[in-house]
């Protein structure tokens, strides 16, 4: 082409784009290419740090967001007296919230808000406090204000029907002694923790708690719940309920009594407990002072615990039936044999003598009891050697833990055997009950093993538990055979002459036969007598001709130069027994027959440090 003459480019056809290529640099390339393949490297490394680093967390964050987990609130299982009649139940409580950011009344436009004082003009009225109260517990705060605690269902219910946005209902159960202070000793309660402290409501915690469990609900993308990751079980409740062998009847009647007698004399406190001498069920249980387990707050702990089952002391002139049996089952007596009591003797150098100092002559065992005389006993138990006595003490338990459902049980406190052999003292005055303690508990478990026919039964409060209002039928009779029957049955039929003749007069009821026998006892702390200070007591056995029960009553320290077994402790018994009479339906007895010795009316008179 010639110079200067310019080249014609190439047209464009009609409707076409020619492009032009050109080579791309290999630099380029590879740039583009490194950069491609580490975003992919990133990407992978990325992926690889989240499932294997982080998987863990971000799958138990997005469980977290997908599942509900609901916590059981504890609930307890209930619990009945023998007749069915509640004793401790949970009762659903609340705790009122007000969130006033939120507040808004049913059909007020979207976004409105109202304030405090609205919602406290409605609030005051449902829940009976001042609208200044609510208002200032509100004012200035957006949320998280609690107005109320302890709220009944009932009144929760009228909070709901009040419509207002921003007030939250939380449920709780709350534990409720219907009962009062009639069961507290051996029932116990719950702190504000709902966490036991005392009673059956802690040692029988395990049985208590109702069969709940936490609960997982999976959510869809919709919030709907779904069936998923429930275990067997998990939706499973129950109805059981904790039955008492106590009787709110006579528990009450045995509270009343207890304690106007306590009051009268200016008691330090006093027991009654009521025996099934069959079974070992204790009907009775009550104990003065008291406290109210729903406002368990106000008393003093020492009440908390239940003194009859934890507290040692001498059982006095109230063993000395007992002993009787040990030595008859050791032949060592005649039931129509009889002693020489001259008022007073000296054993190992130590004086031992009746309260009176007054010799009774010679006089049979039923007349022993009556006048409760410590030389008789002395003299009777003489003829058991002391190796053998102390074998049988240790028999009886008197040293062991009692076999008992009751919370704190514990052992008695007993001379050892070489104590025993080797100082004449220590057998001498176990004889008429001192020298060793014990508790209440197992005082009147020794007494029902006579009335029981020699049979040693364990004593217990519970009967199991029981589904829905069925109530557990009473258990047969039991117990170990440590005596014979028929020695078992002589000594009650000596104890019914101390009703009859002797310092239980104030017992009697017309139709019935019924033994007993009352004790005065010194009161020892460490090992020392308190001047002045006394227990009293007294024990009865019911009916005579066909025993089925026990009473107990033991009052400690009452005030007064008349203060006796017979003064403090029979009017209680007394009152007891007639409820007991009416209450199990027990039919009058046949008249008694003449039992051993001469037969004579016997004026009582006392011994073991006062007046039985």
């Amino acid at each position: 082409m010639a110079p200067g003459v310019k080249q014609r480019r190439p047209q464009r056809q009609a409707g076409r784009r020619i492009v032009e290529l050109s080579p791309v640099p290999a630099a380029r390339l590879w740039l583009v290419f490194l950069l491609l393949a580490g975003g992919l490297a990133g990407l992978g490394l990325r992926l690889a740090w989240v499932q294997v680093v982080q998987g863990g967390q971000l799958l138990a964050r997005a469980r977290a967001v997908q599942t509900q987990t609901i916590t059981p609130l504890g609930k307890r299982r209930t619990i009945v007296d023998r007749q069915g009649r509640l004793v401790a139940l949970d009762e659903e409580r609340f705790t009122l919230w007000a969130h006033p950011r939120y507040f808004a009344f049913p059909g007020d436009d979207i976004g409105q808000l109202r304030s405090p004082l609205d919602v406290a003009r409605k609030l005051s009225s449902v829940l009976a406090m001042p609208m200044a109260d609510l208002v200032r517990a509100m004012e200035g705060r957006k949320s998280g204000v609690k107005l109320a605690s302890d709220l009944d269902p009932e009144t929760a219910q009228r909070v709901r029907n009040l419509g207002i946005s921003g007030l939250d209902l939380e449920a709780y159960p709350q534990r409720v002694y219907p009962q009062g202070g009639l069961f507290a000793n051996v029932v116990g309660f719950l702190n504000l923790e709902r966490v036991p402290q005392a009673g059956l409501e802690q040692s029988r915690d395990t049985d208590l708690r109702r069969q709940e469990a936490t609960r997982s609900m999976r959510r869809g993308a919709d919030g709907t719940p779904l069936p998923d990751g429930l275990r067997a079980g998990v939706l499973y409740g129950d109805d059981l309920r904790l039955q008492l062998t106590l009787d709110a009847r006579l528990q009450q009647v045995a509270q009343l009594a207890l304690s106007r007698q306590v009051k009268q004399w200016h008691a330090k406190r006093g027991v009654a407990l009521v025996m099934d001498v069959r079974n070992g069920e204790l009907v009775a249980l009550a104990s003065t002072p008291t406290y109210d387990p729903n406002q368990f707050w106000k008393y003093k702990p020492g009440l908390f615990r239940e003194w009859s089952v934890q507290d040692l002391y001498e059982p006095g002139s109230t063993f000395k039936p007992i002993n009787l049996a040990i030595a008859l089952q050791e032949n060592a007596i005649d039931p129509a044999g009889k002693v020489t009591d001259s008022g007073q003797l000296t054993i190992g150098g130590w004086p031992i003598f009746n309260h009176d100092r007054r010799a009774n002559g010679v006089i049979d065992f039923p007349t022993v009891l009556q006048v409760s005389s410590n030389v008789g006993m002395v003299q009777a138990m003489r003829r058991v050697k002391p190796e053998k006595f102390w074998h049988w003490l240790h028999t009886l338990g008197i040293d062991t833990v009692p076999d008992t459902d009751l919370p704190g049980a514990v052992a008695g406190q007993l001379k050892t055997l070489e104590a025993f052999k080797t100082q004449p003292i220590e057998p001498a005055t176990a004889a008429f009950g001192q020298g060793f303690n014990l508790t209440p508990l197992k005082l009147i478990q020794l007494h029902a093993m006579l009335a029981n026919g020699g049979r040693l039964v364990s004593p217990h409060i519970t009967r199991g538990l029981r589904s829905g209002d069925d109530l557990a039928p009473a258990p047969a009779g039991s117990g170990v055979q440590l005596l014979r029957p028929e020695i078992a049955q002589t000594v009650l039929n000596w104890m019914e002459t101390v009703v009859e003749k002797g310092s239980g007069k104030g017992v009697r009821i017309p139709g019935h036969r019924i033994g007993g026998k009352t004790g005065t006892a010194q009161k020892a702390e460490n090992g020392v007598y308190i001047p002045g200070a006394r227990i009293t007591s007294f024990v009865a056995h019911l009916p005579i001709n066909d025993p089925r029960y026990v009473v107990l009553v033991v009052v400690d320290e009452p005030q007064g130069g008349n203060a006796y077994g017979s003064t403090v402790a029979v009017p209680v018994a007394k009152e007891i027994i007639e409820a007991l009479l009416v209450i199990e339906k027990i039919p009058p007895s046949a008249p008694a027959l003449a039992r051993g010795g001469t037969g004579k009316p016997v004026p009582a008179r006392a011994a073991g440090g006062g007046r039985d």
